[in-house]
């Protein structure tokens, strides 16, 4: 007996037209990016001068999520490749009816001291639209003499989750633990005094005998003036520049311009200046929250925690008569769920950072600063910092 076999006849497969192909592409190019963006790098851009002179603004840089572990988003619908706002037409650009809980997969290790960290800004669960790139709302709040109603009347008023907040980029001053103080601009980190890095600026007041200082010298060694009476300068200088501007023959004496002790004017965190006269020179000190540490409560200190406790690990929080009441359980005690971070600017008087809005929460926190791929000023391309890491450009 011979046995046939018959083989199925297969229709030939349509071709794709060109639209389709187009098509397919964009959505995998789509798909790949938001994979790679959500897990392994992001790129971003240096918006402002608050990291001068180690970054720059116009500075494209490669930040690193592996670096620390990727977040898992906590908004997950979203409109791809796209933060908080839809481009040109506006608007959110997320959804909140899906919310996730903060996870953060296994990275190459923790947020270490002065390393360049992105993360989203802590004040900005809430923005007046109209003003958010000038103040955050709650320094609005504190303008309007604490009338929240009032605000709210006058500018369009958005809450936003943790991951869709605004990035920001500053260098980790203190790690979960540290005891934070500034005293006379000078940074101490667990009483000793921190790193300071050659590009990091700082104003300085300048006595000249009159003749002026050199513009040829300002443009070439990056010092800004911003005030001056023809004899007294104001001036921003980065510190391996001090000694140049110090040393020259017009120039009689050079300090730094710092606010002095007890001066609050400029509403340094924890905006409590009945129990707390810190201002951004002259600060702490403090002990940076450590997850699982506990911390008495008292109403001297609660300004310290009240954003932690409420805002950031979601509980609720109830003050009466000099007593709390934390998820309906009166106690003075409270034990952190999470770690945070304390983050400052290089650009130390040109910086809104810890200092005005106090720690960072890791759910906060994004990644760390990689390498700058691109960058340029009004001259035209800055070749000297291309492909250059953050680690060399900081030195």
């Amino acid at each position: 007996m011979r046995l046939a076999f018959w083989k199925k006849n297969e229709k030939p497969r349509k071709k794709k037209s060109v639209l389709r192909e187009w098509v397919d592409a964009a959505l995998f190019a789509i798909v790949a990016a938001t994979i790679i963006r959500t897990f392994f790098i992001e790129a971003y851009t240096i918006p402002t001068g608050s990291m001068e002179g180690s970054l720059l603004v116009n500075d494209y840089l490669f930040v690193s999520k592996m670096s620390y572990g990727a977040r898992i988003p906590m908004t997950p619908l979203s409109f791809p490749l796209v933060h908080n706002t839809m481009p040109i037409t506006g608007g959110k650009s997320y959804s909140e009816a899906v919310q996730w809980k903060y996870k953060r997969l296994p990275g190459f290790g923790d947020v270490e001291r002065y390393d360049v960290v992105v993360f989203n800004y802590p004040a900005g669960d809430t923005v007046a639209l109209e003003v958010q790139n000038e103040k955050d709302y709650y320094s609005l709040v504190r303008e309007y003499g604490n009338n929240r109603a009032l605000v709210n009347g006058s500018y369009t008023v958005m809450h936003r989750p943790v991951d869709k907040k605004e990035n920001y980029i500053k260098r980790c001053i203190g790690v979960p633990g540290d005891k934070i103080e500034i005293i006379d601009g000078i940074v101490q980190v667990n009483d000793k005094p921190g790193t300071l890095f050659p590009h990091a600026k700082m104003t300085y007041e300048v006595t000249t005998k009159g003749f002026g200082l050199s513009p040829d010298l300002l443009e070439e060694h990056g010092i800004e003036v911003f005030q001056s009476n023809g004899v007294v300068y104001y001036v921003n200088v980065a510190n391996d520049k001090v000694a140049v501007l110090k040393s020259q023959p017009n120039v009689v004496s050079l300090r730094p311009a710092t606010f002095p002790k007890g001066f609050t004017a400029d509403w340094a965190f924890p905006q409590d200046t009945v129990n707390y006269k810190w201002n951004r020179d002259n600060f702490g000190p403090l002990i940076v929250p450590k997850k699982g540490a506990t911390v008495t409560l008292t109403p001297q200190n609660i300004s310290l925690y009240r954003r932690i406790i409420f805002n950031y690990e979601k509980n609720t929080l109830e003050e009466r008569n000099g007593q709390f009441i934390i998820n309906g359980q009166a106690t003075n005690n409270y034990t952190f769920k999470m770690n945070y971070y304390w983050m400052m600017g290089d650009n130390r008087h040109n910086s809104l950072d810890s200092r005005y809005w106090g720690f960072v929460p890791e759910d906060h926190v994004v990644g760390k600063a990689w390498f700058v791929w691109l960058s340029y000023d009004q001259k035209g391309m800055r070749w000297n910092r291309l492909l250059r890491g953050i680690s060399t450009l900081e030195k």
